[in-house]
C-alpha cells in the first residue's frame, strides 16, 4: 500500500446489545469480558494496531462507563506515533438531540471527527466478532482494484447460507447484486461464485458451491462515504451500500479465516468454550498478531489439589480443591472446595475481598465473592463480582428460558448469574 495513503478505523458498538442480555445489562456490548482475561473490543483494536492502523474511533451510547475504563486504562500511544483510541459516544448537537438510529447515522453524525483526521480510507468494522485480520491485505486490494466501497466476505456452503446476507460477484469481485437472508434455494444458487472465481481463489474443490456472506466490515474512500451518507438512510448493511448498486464500484474481499460473530449468548457461549479446547480454532497465543488487553499487574494464580482439564485460568486466581472441565475462567475468581464445574465461564472478579471482609462469616444473605465450597456448576456464565453461596448447584439442562430466583436468567439454553447477583446457600436450580 502506498505510505501516503491513511487509514482511519471505526470500531461500531452503539448497539443495545439486547441479543447479549443480560450480559450487557451494566456494560455495551464492546466491554463484555472475553477469553479469561480481555474485552470484545480488544479484538477489532488489535486488528488494527497489528494492521498499522493507531487512529481508531469507538462509536458507542450505551452504559459506555465500563469501557471508557478500559479504553483510558489500556490503549495509550505516545506523542510520536500520532495514535489514539478514541470513544465517540451519542451526543446532543445543534442538529440532533436523540441516539443513533443505526450504524450509518452513527457514522453520519460523526463525519465532523473524522474530517479532522488527514485520511484517504476509511475501516469500518464490527464491535462484536472474533477474527485476526491483516486490514492491509483488504486496503491494498481495495486500492489496486479501484473499488469506492470493499465488503469483506466470508465463503459460506451453499447449504449453510440461512439468515445471512449475501452478495453476488463476477469472477473480478464486483459485487452485482444483494440479498438479505434468501431462503428460495433458487436465489442462493444463482449468488453461488463460479468455478472460475472458486479456482482464482484456490478451491480445491469448486464442485461444492459457495456463496459470499457479508462480514460487516467495509472500507470506504473518503469521498465516497460522505456522499453515501448523505441522506437519511440509518443502517449500512441494509439500506446504504445496496443503494450504492451502480452508483459507485463495489467489490468484495474474500476472507478464509476463521471469523464468528458473538451477537448472542449462546454463540458468547460456545465461543469462549472453544478457546479452552486443546486446538482451538482462534489462536491468543500468536506472537505475531497479538491481543492487546488492560496489563492489570496481577499475581499468578493459586491452585491447590485441583482436576483440571481443557480449561483457560486467568491471573490472580484462588482455586482451591475443585474439578473444572472445559471451563473459562477469568482473572481474580475465587472458587472454594469442592466445586465442580463443567462448561462453565466465570468472569471473575473487579477486586479482592480485603482480609477483614474474608474473616466475616459467609452468610446465606451474603456469601464471599466468588464461590462457595462445594458448589456443582454446569452450562452456565457466572458473571463478574456474583456471590454464590456454599452447596449451589445450578444447570440449565431441560428448564425453559427465563429468569428465575435470584435474578438468575437462562438464555440460549445457558444459564446466566448476572453482574453482582447473589445466590445463597443451597440454591439449587
Amino acid at each position: 500500500m502506498n505510505r501516503d495513503k491513511k487509514v482511519v478505523a471505526v470500531v461500531m458498538g452503539g448497539g443495545r446489545g439486547t441479543r447479549l442480555h443480560p450480559l450487557t445489562t451494566e456494560r455495551c456490548k464492546p466491554a463484555v469480558p472475553l477469553a479469561g482475561k480481555y474485552r470484545l473490543v480488544d479484538i477489532p483494536i488489535s486488528n488494527c494496531l497489528n494492521s498499522g492502523i493507531n487512529r481508531i474511533f469507538i462509536l458507542t451510547q450505551f452504559h459506555t462507563a465500563s469501557l471508557h475504563r478500559h479504553i483510558q486504562n489500556t490503549y495509550n500511544f505516545d506523542q510520536f506515533g500520532g495514535g489514539f483510541v478514541d470513544i465517540l459516544s451519542a451526543e446532543q448537537t445543534e442538529k440532533t438531540n436523540d441516539w443513533y438510529q443505526g450504524t450509518a447515522d452513527a457514522v453520519r453524525r460523526n463525519l465532523q471527527h473524522l474530517r479532522n483526521e488527514d485520511h484517504d480510507y476509511v475501516l469500518i468494522l464490527s464491535g462484536d466478532q472474533l477474527y485476526r485480520m491483516d486490514f492491509l491485505d483488504i486496503i491494498q486490494q481495495h486500492e489496486a482494484s479501484g473499488a469506492e466501497v470493499t465488503l469483506a466476505a466470508m465463503p459460506i456452503p451453499a447449504s449453510k447460507v440461512e439468515g445471512l446476507g449475501l452478495m453476488g460477484v463476477n469472477d473480478d469481485l464486483e459485487i452485482e447484486r444483494f440479498a438479505e437472508k434468501p431462503k428460495d434455494p433458487a436465489v442462493i444458487d444463482g449468488l453461488a461464485m463460479s468455478p472460475e472465481l472458486e479456482a482464482k481463489l484456490g478451491n480445491a474443490s469448486p464442485e461444492h458451491k459457495r456463496c459470499l456472506a457479508s462480514m460487516g466490515i467495509y472500507v470506504f474512500n473518503r469521498e465516497a462515504l460522505s456522499q453515501a451518507l448523505d441522506n437519511e438512510m440509518t443502517d449500512f448493511g441494509k439500506e446504504v451500500i445496496p443503494s450504492l448498486l451502480g452508483q459507485k464500484k463495489l467489490n468484495a474481499f474474500v476472507f478464509e479465516g476463521y471469523w464468528e460473530d458473538i451477537g448472542t449468548v449462546r454463540a458468547f457461549f460456545e465461543t469462549n468454550l472453544a478457546i479452552a479446547d486443546p486446538l482451538p480454532p482462534f489462536d491468543f497465543f500468536d506472537e505475531e498478531a497479538p491481543i492487546y488487553t488492560h496489563n492489570r499487574s496481577l499475581p499468578p494464580s493459586k491452585i491447590n489439589k485441583c482436576a483440571i482439564n481443557h480449561a483457560v485460568v486467568g491471573d490472580g486466581c484462588i482455586i482451591e480443591s475443585s474439578e473444572i472441565t472445559h471451563s473459562v475462567i477469568s482473572h481474580r475468581s475465587y472458587i472454594r472446595n469442592g466445586c465442580v464445574l463443567t462448561d462453565v465461564v466465570m468472569m471473575g472478579s473487579d477486586n479482592y475481598e480485603t482480609a477483614a471482609e474474608l474473616a466475616k462469616n459467609d452468610s446465606s444473605e451474603h456469601p464471599h465473592l466468588g464461590l462457595g465450597n462445594r458448589c456443582r456448576i454446569k452450562g452456565a456464565i457466572i458473571d463478574k463480582n456474583t456471590r454464590i453461596g456454599n452447596d449451589v448447584e445450578l444447570d440449565p439442562s431441560g428448564k425453559d428460558d427465563g429468569v428465575y430466583d435470584h435474578g438468575i436468567v437462562i438464555r440460549d439454553g445457558v444459564l446466566v448469574v448476572p453482574k453482582g447477583n447473589i445466590v445463597p446457600h443451597g440454591f439449587k436450580l
